[in-house]
């Protein structure tokens, strides 16, 4: 298979193969992590956390991620960017491994079904904020067969639900238990208003995942969830942003995370923003070359599905976050290199977390945006002949000329 079709795949099957060969060599590591295998029931601290499937949708596998044992502290860092930014690699693929996929087949539109008490019990336990202590016994032993995804933090084992109880009352935020019963309220004004309220994304998506959220209610594949909530919260944050002031000066800001290494460029001129992926060799999608690939949207927002899939969307939401941290709007480019210390797949948030830390570096200023890309050039492995190739709007911004140039 070409490894362009890889890393525009990225595990979702698109070759026809019943399993995905690039990550099929990550089955070694499971002889190497905890395991749960063999076991029929489990007791643990959920973080809290629970998965929804896109296989065979609508009729999907669902419900809670419990690690066995584990305590509400310890709990709780599986589910916690911020605790997870602190280990190496292999260490986020043995900690998250400990979260046991509980599972229930269910079709989508039945998430309000009183004859699925196991979904039921799922939804009360994504409204937490903190760990709930939880017990499920399996039809048969679970398997320890972990889960890997370009979008999706990994998993560990799984099993196929049989009984499932909380033992304790869940810590619901009074801004959820406010919005989850209003049943009028569009999904897309819930997720601002739970946004607005400091609720963060990860607890978003769940409940959204989960049925809890809009008028009409129904599961939501996990990993669609996540990009949903990216890509809302993204819109929202535009509205405000394009009534801001343009930046004053040419601005860089430079970082990243797991080898996902991020130059942003922020130009004074009305809000836009253009994401160049450059996939080095040997990373994880990549193989022996060199992949890129860009996408872009203008004033006017983006209509389509992006071409970068999840990561285009989790970076805009930290390039906005910023721009209506400073209240100002600006052309936004930026540089995702992905290079070969990311050598397994950890999820999307990486991206959304790389650019978060970019930005709260200190920025460097700039009289031009050629200087400014000659300063991003110095830190990027890849020339910037090959990935200019791939540049809309950049172009456009460099030699066009706007009306506020005249004054």
């Amino acid at each position: 298979m070409s490894q362009s079709l890889c890393i525009k795949c990225k595990g979702k099957g698109l070759c026809g193969r019943p399993r995905c060969p690039i990550l099929e060599k990550f089955r070694s590591i499971e002889s190497v992590v905890p395991s749960s295998s063999g076991e029929t029931s489990i007791f643990g601290a959920s973080p809290p956390s629970v998965f929804v499937g896109r296989y065979n949708y609508p009729d999907v596998r669902a419900g809670p991620m419990i690690p066995p044992q584990l305590a509400g502290d310890e709990a709780m860092k599986l589910e916690d960017p911020k605790a997870l930014l602190k280990m190496n690699i292999q260490d986020v693929i043995s900690s998250r491994s400990q979260l046991v996929r509980a599972n229930t087949g269910i079709n989508v539109k039945k998430a309000r079904s009183p004859d699925n008490p196991l979904i039921e019990r799922s939804q009360e336990l994504a409204l937490s904020k903190k760990p709930v202590d939880t017990e499920a016994w399996f039809n048969k032993p679970i398997t320890n067969k972990l889960k890997f995804d370009n979008v999706l933090t990994p998993m560990g084992p799984s099993g196929d639900l049989k009984k499932f109880d909380i033992a304790e009352n869940p810590t619901v935020p009074k801004k959820v238990d406010y919005l989850v019963y209003d049943e009028d309220a569009l999904a897309k004004d819930v997720v601002s208003e739970l946004w607005d309220g400091n609720i963060p994304a990860d607890h978003i998506s769940r409940l959204l995942s989960i049925g809890l959220l809009g008028q009409e209610r129904k599961l939501v594949p996990t990993r669609w969830s996540i990009t949903a909530v990216d890509d809302m919260v993204g819109k929202d944050l535009l509205k405000e942003i394009r009534d801001y002031p343009q930046l004053s000066e040419v601005t860089v800001l430079s970082g990243g995370v797991f080898g996902n290494h991020f130059e942003i460029i922020l130009i004074p001129r009305m809000f836009s923003f253009e994401l160049i992926e450059v996939w080095m060799p040997r990373t994880v999608w990549s193989g022996g070359s060199t992949w890129i690939e860009a996408d872009h949207e203008d004033f006017g927002g983006k209509s389509k599905y992006s071409n970068l899939a999840g990561g285009y969307y989790a970076a805009r939401l930290g390039a906005l976050e910023y721009l209506r941290s400073i209240r100002r709007q600006a052309t936004i480019f930026m540089v995702r290199e992905i290079r070969p210390e990311y050598w397994a797949p950890l999820g999307v948030w990486v991206v959304r977390e790389g650019v978060r830390e970019a930005f709260n570096r200190e920025p460097e200023k700039f009289e031009s945006v050629d200087r400014a890309l000659a300063d991003i050039s110095t830190r990027l492995k890849t020339p910037s002949s090959e990935w200019m190739q791939k540049a809309a709007l950049l172009p456009e911004v460099r030699f066009q000329r706007t009306l506020d140039s005249f004054f």
